[in-house]
């Protein structure tokens, strides 16, 4: 009645969230639990810290962990993608390190899977972690319910930046699962899984970060599997990238002038290929008047306002074949029709 889940925790230089992150994932309820945890080379004493925190654990309670130390960076899709392979649960919880869990999340997430066998992702409800020097403060402000996905191709975390007054109480299926703390079933990877050689993605290696989630989600919709969201599965999130759900041109510029450079290039880049492989001609084409104008836009402003993205341009040229050979793989297997897919584009 407890099927084995696998905890996967991805750091890099994780600092002062380290110790409150893992506090709250040795606290969860769930009674069938391994911990993987993904060392992406912090090389600043994380190793020792995990050690320690582990040694003064012992006794407490009987989860399995396992360490992976790998000896560079390798981002956020790598890094899970090695925790995923690794993974022997039936399903899989990534954890990103500026997160703390409610002590039932996990075991308020795996009910809905198992009422549903089609679900492949579930998105719990995450409020936003507040900073202050070195003190971490949970709120009540939301920083997601779930992805969705505009006509114009813009993906936001629906809810994002708003008080938490009860408007997303109702358990729902959603687009899909926000990267920073989904559940996943891993029969549902598995199948969304893209083989070309001897390379084996769940999230697209080239991605290394941003949007990485997006195209899992459409990626596993094509394929028929289905996302849910559930309140009950509460956490909070620092988030380090975008406040709000803008959805007007000025307040996309407001949002995007808050992230790095390298977030900026990241994401100009990963968008135009996730939708490379997962577009459908005849949505495309329906939605055009809403995409090509906020198209257009968005190669003038990085032309003329962001010379520093300009590298952007020059590597979605460079890797736009082995999308489009990811494209193939994908479509030869999917199963939802346009029609369908539709009403997921808001």
């Amino acid at each position: 009645m407890n099927p084995l889940v696998s905890l996967n925790l991805l750091l890099y230089r994780p600092g002062k969230y380290l110790k409150p992150c893992l506090e709250s994932i040795f606290n969860q309820t769930y009674p069938n639990l391994e911990i993987l945890i993904i060392d992406n080379n912090s090389a600043d004493g994380t190793k020792e810290k995990i050690e320690e925190f582990l040694r003064g654990r012992r006794g407490k309670n009987n989860q399995a962990v396992r360490l992976i130390i790998n000896q560079k960076n390798l981002g956020f899709a790598a890094g899970h993608n090695i925790g995923i392979k690794e993974s022997r649960g039936e399903f899989v919880f990534l954890v990103n390190q500026d997160i703390i869990l409610k002590e039932d999340f996990l075991s308020r997430a795996i009910e809905i899977f198992l009422e549903n066998d089609k679900v492949a992702a579930l998105q719990g409800k995450i409020r936003r972690l507040k900073i202050k020097a070195e003190e971490i403060e949970k709120t009540e402000i939301i920083d997601t319910t779930g992805l969705v996905i505009l006509k114009n191709r813009r993906i936001i975390a629906r809810g994002q930046g708003q008080k938490d007054i009860g408007q997303f109480d109702e358990t729902e299926e959603i687009f899909g699962a926000d990267g920073a703390l989904p559940v996943y079933r891993k029969k549902a990877l598995e199948d969304a899984k893209i083989i070309i050689g001897n390379q084996e993605e769940y999230f697209d290696n080239c991605f290394l970060a941003y949007k990485e989630d997006v195209d899992l989600a459409w990626r596993l919709r094509l394929l028929g599997w289905q996302a849910f969201y559930e309140p009950r599965a509460l956490a909070w999130h620092a988030r380090t990238a975008g406040e709000s759900a803008a959805i007007s041109y000025f307040g996309i510029i407001k949002e995007r002038l808050k992230i790095s450079q390298f977030a900026k290039y990241l994401s100009f880049k990963n968008q135009r290929l996730m939708q490379i492989k997962n577009e459908l001609p005849r949505l495309l084409l329906l939605h055009i008047f809403w995409w090509l104008p906020k198209e257009i836009a968005a190669w003038l402003y990085v032309i003329f306002f962001e010379h520093y993205t300009w590298r952007a341009i020059k590597d979605f040229f460079k890797e736009m074949p082995l999308a489009w050979q990811k494209r193939q793989l994908i479509m030869e297997k999917r199963k939802t029709s346009a029609k369908e897919m539709a009403k997921w584009f808001k």
